[in-house]
């Protein structure tokens, strides 16, 4: 499935458009493949800041992944306009992550 965050996909035509689709997740920005981060380890930067980041890509990936299962669910072979939503929640340490775009068949 081809992804982007372009109106149109060069070399393609877009033949149907199938509507919005989805893939959100939230989790703890301080966990990542079942690794939670310890208390002792927050107050080290290098490896707080690490851990964040690695947290983030996991679950960015997994929005992805919800994002194509929904966008195949219509029978779509392309998403095109995605737009990546990352918001913190307040005094939290959860993060969410939505992804946009819309669903189309391409040829």
């Amino acid at each position: 499935m081809i992804l982007t965050t372009t109106q149109n996909i060069e070399n393609f035509k877009i033949t149907d458009y199938l509507g919005t689709v989805t893939g959100t997740i939230y989790n703890s920005s301080y966990s990542s493949k079942g690794k939670k981060m310890s208390f002792k380890d927050m107050f080290n930067s290098s490896k707080y800041y690490n851990m964040y980041e690695e947290g983030l890509e996991d679950l960015k990936e997994q929005a992805f992944q919800r994002l194509k299962e929904n966008a195949s669910k219509l029978g779509a072979n392309a998403v095109v306009a995605i737009q990546i939503d990352i918001e913190p929640f307040a005094n939290s340490s959860t993060i969410l992550v939505s992804i946009l775009g819309t669903a189309v068949k391409i040829s």
